[in-house]
């Protein structure tokens, strides 16, 4: 995300007046019930922190004031995040609309989680407050807007380590949850070997009940994940300030897939995880989802007809793609049969480059993209930089590739 600088130093402006007197206006003192309200989220948060149930009841609203069922709710959802091992956890409030006793206030929700988080996930909240003998308390804490729920939103957590992931699981046999750490467990290595060692090597696989539930925590409709088994939050670039990723799963589409099929869901994911830092706007999801495939299928032993059908089909009726899978070919909501054409012709166009030019230019080639600050140029640079190649004789040697791979 882009910020806009300020000046080192400066704190505050000084200006001449039209009546030739000078004055210095500093900042403006801040607002008494924003401060107030920022105090007991604060409290709130060392509660959660320090694991003080009567502490975090102390900073809640209580009967009639914090409306039906909420108190409890609140009080639930504490309950609900015991078994999150959480490093870190604070509120920064954005606004506060008061209305006598009563306030609304918008605040960011950042946290991370102990050993695997180098930087905090953020989540806006829209709270609800009451004022009681001169101090708030908190009636509810619910997501902002069309934000994603927690996972801990939707039920009592349950944690499983393994050696190289955590995953948080609600609404699962303690056994599945097991069976994903044993899957990511697996992915963290081959991905390591395929990418390198420039990234954690940990992963977080957030398991929720349901579609309904894996949409929830997307802050989506359910109908867009359907059939998708899994996918990863997380925004691209190098920043530093990148918020942690998750692996979310759909639990309705996963047990419907093999053994292989869901180990190569789970290593697809990993790599975005470890690629992240060098994925950016620049970056066009035929590469990103392309290497993510080829990382996946690497060791599996299947042949190119075996992890690309639908292209073998339409090259085998003479259909050859006259360009690479744009953007929009990836869209989730889309047709699935174009869905599956676009990520085959980025796992193939991945594959040759693998094939003709090594494993090691592949990365090279990925890295150099993702170095670009903005999609123009950036692939026929990297293809000419790397490569040694232009895009349109690129994409010749890829319909001879698929001829050749999938006939």
């Amino acid at each position: 995300m882009a910020g806009r600088g300020r000046v080192p130093g400066v704190v505050a402006v000084c200006v001449l007046l039209l009546s030739g007197l000078t004055g210095c206006a500093g900042r403006p003192a801040p607002d008494p019930q924003t401060v107030a309200v920022q105090q007991v989220l604060d409290r709130r948060a060392t509660a959660v922190l320090k694991g003080d149930r009567s502490a975090f009841l102390a900073t809640g609203a209580q009967g009639a004031d914090a409306g039906a069922g909420r108190s409890a709710a609140g009080a639930a959802e504490f309950d609900r995040l015991r078994a999150v091992p959480l490093a870190a956890w604070s509120y920064r409030v954005t606004a506060v609309h008061r209305t006598g006793d009563r306030a609304g206030a918008e605040a960011e929700l950042r946290y991370r989680i102990e050993g695997y988080d180098r930087a905090p996930v953020t989540a806006d909240r829209t709270l609800r407050l009451t004022r009681t003998a001169g101090h708030w308390y908190v009636s509810s804490d619910e997501p902002a807007g069309k934000s994603g729920r927690q996972l801990w939103e939707q039920g009592t957590v349950e944690a499983v380590h393994g050696a190289h992931s955590l995953v948080l699981g609600v609404g699962q046999p303690k056994g599945a949850l097991r069976t994903f750490a044993a899957l990511a467990d697996r992915a963290v290595p081959t991905v390591t070997a395929a990418w390198g060692a420039d990234w954690p090597g940990r992963v977080v696989v957030l398991v929720p009940k349901s579609l309904e539930g894996m949409a929830g925590l997307l802050g989506a409709q359910a109908s867009a994940y359907r059939g998708i088994a899994a996918v990863t939050t997380g925004e691209t670039g190098g920043t530093g300030r990148t918020p942690a990723d998750r692996i979310v799963v759909n639990p309705d589409a996963y047990r419907l897939l093999g053994d292989l099929g869901g180990q190569v869901v789970l290593t697809h994911e990993t790599t975005h995880v470890a690629t992240r830092a060098h994925t950016t706007p620049a970056t066009p999801l035929w590469l990103s989802e392309g290497y993510a495939d080829w990382v996946g299928y690497r060791d599996s032993g299947r042949t190119p007809l075996q992890v690309a059908p639908e292209l073998g089909r339409s090259v085998a009726q003479g259909q050859i793609p006259a360009a690479l899978p744009k953007d929009a070919d990836f869209a989730f909501a889309g047709d699935a049969g174009k869905l599956a054409l676009a990520y085959e012709g980025g796992w193939t166009a991945c594959l040759m480059i693998a094939d003709r030019w090594g494993e090691a230019r592949l990365n090279a080639f990925y890295r150099a993209v993702g170095a670009h600050r903005r999609r123009a140029g950036a692939v026929e640079d990297a293809l000419r930089t790397v490569l040694g190649t232009t895009p349109q004789e690129f994409t010749r040697q890829w319909g001879a590739y698929l001829k050749t791979r999938l006939s």
